[in-house]
């Protein structure tokens, strides 16, 4: 099946003779080198696919060039070298007309510092798209009251940005991108400005929204608890370069590099790891004959931990159809939380919470 989107090979060079800085690179040279003679390569030989419905989250330091990477998404900034592909279509052939047309009607952005217009209204921004696309008056203001809706703003059409709070007014930006009905969210460090506790209830809208909508999504973030929290798929960048990408868990249990497995050593697993992450795969077929508590391939860690506290065997994971698809032994548990010095944390047999060490 065709991606929705896919990067192929992607660079982009700032500076003097960049075609010649990518001939360079490919045969070894590193951004230093290319430093020293006031070349900077932003992003180097970026390849993924982003599948439709999927939230891809493009994690990485300040300076690890994954917001360049998302201006080469759609065409804001055009590569080096490499293509990208949205639906089999080359958009680093089209012209500007024909790139214009397909930001304002197919692939939205909803930015860092939410770009409301002040002298509009609420709704008004919320369908600031759609009049760019030309949409009468009565029909955008009817989509853009919808999205607004979905984002939980109804209500609130008439008021103005400067009355809303900042998660507020960060739902109004994504009830503009919703508004237009894009195939393509592209959304840069969009919650990395709120305060933490709106932080996370614009991470939950974000699902909950994801949920009945199945957008297909770029998400960038420096933020690797939201990355695990929100991605699908992650990918990792460091210094330009994509280094890993994964669902949380594969980066989690399976770090590709030293550089990642730095990166992720202080993630709390227990909020991210569910049992068909952990669970063994070929179970004996007898542990889900007793009659006992059971387990779903998406039960949380810390579920896992509470029930394997109540039992005397592993536990039990059953699919929807109720067949028997793995089991977690008690020591499997223990294992995931080990740190690298080989201490574990164990869960507590009176109530299944991460208590202390092994």
């Amino acid at each position: 099946m065709q991606p929705r989107l896919e990067a192929e090979h992607l660079f982009k060079v700032f500076g003097r003779r960049p075609d010649e800085a990518v001939e360079r690179v490919r045969k070894g040279a590193d951004r230093d080198d290319l430093r020293g003679d006031g070349t900077t390569a932003a992003v180097i030989d970026a390849s993924f696919r982003v599948e439709e419905g999927e939230i891809f989250v493009v994690m990485g330091l300040s300076g690890s060039g994954k917001s360049t990477l998302l201006r080469m998404l759609n065409g804001l900034l055009e590569p080096t070298a490499g293509r990208v592909l949205f639906d089999g279509r080359d958009l680093t052939a089209l012209t500007d007309r024909e790139l214009r047309k397909l930001r304002s009607e197919r692939i939205s952005m909803v930015f860092q510092h939410f770009a409301l217009f002040p002298h509009r209204s609420v709704r008004d921004n919320a369908a600031y798209g759609l009049e760019v696309q030309g949409v009468p008056r009565a029909e955008r203001e009817r989509r853009a009251d919808e999205a607004l809706a979905l984002c939980g703003l109804a209500g609130w059409e008439k008021a103005w940005p400067d009355e809303l709070s900042g998660g507020m007014q960060q739902r109004v930006g994504l009830a503009r991108a919703l508004a237009t009905d894009a195939d393509l969210l592209l959304m840069d460090e969009s919650f990395s400005a709120l305060d933490p506790l709106i932080r996370r209830d614009m991470q939950d809208q974000l699902l909950e929204l994801q949920k009945t909508l199945r957008k297909t999504i770029v998400f960038i973030t420096h933020d690797l608890n939201e990355a695990m929290r929100l991605g699908d798929r992650i990918a990792v960048m460091r210094d330009g370069r994509i280094v890993q990408t994964g669902t949380a868990e594969d980066i989690l249990l399976r770090p590709a590099n030293d550089y990642v497995a730095s990166f992720i050593q202080d993630v709390d697993r227990s909020r991210v790891l569910t049992a068909a992450a952990v669970m063994d795969t070929e179970p004996r077929g007898d542990e889900a004959d007793c009659g006992c508590e059971t387990a779903a391939p998406d039960t949380p860690f810390t579920e896992l931990c509470a029930l394997s506290a109540r039992l005397t065997h592993p536990v039990a994971v059953l699919d929807a159809g109720r067949t028997l698809v793995g089991v977690v032994p008690r020591q499997r548990l223990v294992g995931v939380l080990g740190d690298e010095h080989g201490e574990a944390t164990a869960c507590d047999r009176d109530g299944g919470k991460v208590t202390g060490r092994a």
